[in-house]
């Protein structure tokens, strides 16, 4: 076992107990009318048990362990939404590490978080020639004549949540879309909300319409949450990633004006949200453990967990595991060059807190790198 899972194991067992007595909620049952009893009982043993289930910390590989030996001088680009986006960056962080046990070369180009940006870095991808191009948080259609020509020159395409589900895409053009399936990832979301707060919450949800991938996954999120009747959707905050930086301040106090303690909970399509948010609420003389309290419906990358870990902002993260897919990437290429058919796997959810995470920075599975290179023979 990973010696920060050795840790994180008598955390989660503390954890069970204390979701027995389901304390953490307290905060949120008060700010809504004092009441101890759950708002919505039958939807509330549901998720609590769900929760239970993914905030375990055992993660033994469960992907493949079988496939095409590792090609020889092949060439990838990686294309970035934008660099300023940290799960995307992990991603990337994990091609380039596994392309290097393989002996490819990877270049990461950054599409500058705008559909002008992309399709020019799609553009320079295609004039490079490689032998294939990833597609990496942005929606395929933005580059469509560029997308044309790569397939025309035989160039396969995967991305990385480029599309709203995982696997081969006939829509989007790609060999395989990598990502966790997104209906778990806003259900497990939703669920947390609804579990630590016994079903009585008020929620702001984060959401960023430009991205079909985002906006899908916020929709659910939204269905979610409306099972339970005494979890009020307190406000819809559509905020592209690439303006987070900008609008956040604005937003958050808009939101504390408007909603003041009615604002128990958040969840946002991507942890950046929280990174931006912490100042405005830190000013607004919030206590950082404490409400509003905070998940993160992906990616989970190392500054979400350093909130997490530290009560600052951030209660919980829905991680996906980065530097994992970006070596599940490169395998996927090789299954593509040898004329194998993509894997298959998707990564399972998992919920990361302070209480469980036992102070990682990362969630991935346990094992993946040796598997990997066991198969392409490295």
């Amino acid at each position: 076992m990973h010696p920060t899972r050795k840790a994180a194991v008598t955390a989660a067992a503390l954890l069970v107990m204390a979701t027995a007595g389901c304390d953490s909620g307290t905060g949120a049952t008060a700010s809504r009318g004092g009441s101890s009893k759950p708002g919505c009982p039958t939807v509330l043993d549901r998720a609590e048990r769900a929760v239970k289930k993914a905030e375990g910390v055992n993660a033994p590989w469960k992907g493949p362990t079988t496939g095409p030996r590792a090609a020889h001088d092949k060439s990838i680009v990686y294309i970035a939404q934008t660099l300023t986006n940290p799960g995307v960056a992990g991603v990337g962080q994990g091609v380039q590490e596994a392309a290097g046990i393989v002996g490819w070369h990877a270049r990461t180009l950054n599409g500058q978080g705008t559909p002008a940006g992309q399709r020019a870095a799609f553009k320079q991808a295609v004039g490079l020639k490689p032998d294939g191009i990833v597609i990496s948080g942005f929606d395929p259609a933005t580059a469509a004549e560029s997308v044309k020509k790569a397939r025309k020159a035989g160039i396969p395409l995967i991305g990385w949540h480029a599309a709203p589900a995982p696997g081969p895409s006939a829509d989007a053009q790609l060999f395989t879309n990598i990502t966790s399936r997104v209906e778990d990832v806003a259900k497990i979301s939703a669920d947390w909300i609804i579990a630590r707060s016994r079903g009585r919450a008020g929620v702001v949800l984060f959401t960023d319409a430009t991205v079909p991938f985002a906006k899908h996954k916020s929709d659910l999120l939204k269905k979610e949450l409306a099972t339970c009747s005494d979890v009020k959707l307190l406000s819809y905050t559509n905020m592209p990633i690439p303006q987070v930086n900008a609008r956040s301040i604005g937003e958050v106090r808009s939101l504390l004006s408007r909603f003041g303690r009615k604002w128990t909970y958040s969840a946002a399509i991507n942890d950046l949200y929280f990174q931006h948010a912490a100042p405005a609420l830190r000013a607004a003389g919030k206590d950082g453990a404490g409400a509003p309290f905070n998940i993160g419906a992906g990616d989970g990358d190392p500054s979400a967990f350093q909130r997490v870990n530290g009560k600052q902002f951030q209660a919980a993260t829905v991680p996906e595991p980065l530097s994992e897919q970006g070596w599940q990437i490169v395998d996927e290429f090789n299954r593509a060059f040898a004329g194998a058919r993509d894997s298959g796997y998707v990564a399972p959810v998992h919920i990361a807190t302070a209480t469980n995470s036992g102070g990682a920075l990362s969630w991935d599975s346990e094992g993946y790198r040796q598997a990997y290179r066991k198969i392409w023979g490295r």
